[in-house]
């Protein structure tokens, strides 16, 4: 496994943003492990996530520029210090995010920060993509702006599940809105990361009977 995402699975436990247990994803299914960006609550730590984000970004998308979209609630913070990151490494890239509920005062709309417009480029960057739903959701909100393409999705970790069919829902929703879907590590790499330690073979074994069930083909 290289370095990188060892020190980034690392890092997910560390920060309490990896947990083994029963859990129950957006899509519904019991899941044995839970990925939430939502337990990043340092500077230090949202700072760190920022960088691994920027990383992937450069190397799946150069010195592009782009308009990073963080989708309410949990992506809010991945765009902001996505967007750090990545000026601190020399790519100025604006920044929005969406209300859950449309305001009706002020500047109106559902969304906060930079809004795209025509002919521009927006990047997705959320936590985890499990059945495609959020994305789904973004999309929805996202095509209220004429013009506007999404070039790319990132998030923390590839769950490699089925989505509505037998494909894996990031192949899905490649698939269904033409643009890649790309992840930092995937749920192998947190099997293999966790398997150089025989006290996770419990978590292992439920990670691959889930998997078993629920895995894309």
């Amino acid at each position: 496994m290289e370095g990188y995402k060892r020190e980034f699975i690392q890092f997910l436990q560390d920060a309490g943003v990896l947990k083994f247990g029963d859990f129950t994803a957006k899509s519904g299914r019991k899941i044995p492990y839970f990925i939430n960006a939502g337990d990043i609550k340092t500077g230090d730590q949202i700072a760190k996530l920022g960088e691994f984000y920027a990383k992937s970004y450069f190397e799946k998308i150069g010195n592009k520029r782009t308009v990073l979209y963080g989708p309410a609630y949990k992506g809010i913070s991945i765009a902001v210090s996505s967007a750090v990151a990545l000026s601190k490494a020399g790519l100025d890239v604006p920044f929005f995010f969406n209300r859950k509920e449309a305001k009706d005062h002020g500047e109106g709309g559902i969304f906060v920060g930079y809004v795209p417009t025509s002919g521009e480029e927006v990047v997705i960057v959320e936590d985890v993509i499990t059945a495609g739903t959020a994305i789904r959701e973004s999309m929805a909100n996202l095509s209220s702006l004429n013009g506007v393409k999404v070039a790319a999705t990132f998030v923390m970790v590839d769950r490699k599940e089925k989505g509505k069919g037998e494909k894996s829902a990031m192949a899905e929703v490649e698939e269904e809105f033409g643009f890649p879907v790309y992840s930092v590590v995937d749920v192998y790499d947190i099997i293999e990361y966790l398997e150089e330690d025989a006290s996770n073979a419990e978590n292992v074994a439920r990670i691959r009977n889930y998997l078993a069930v629920n895995g894309a083909k």
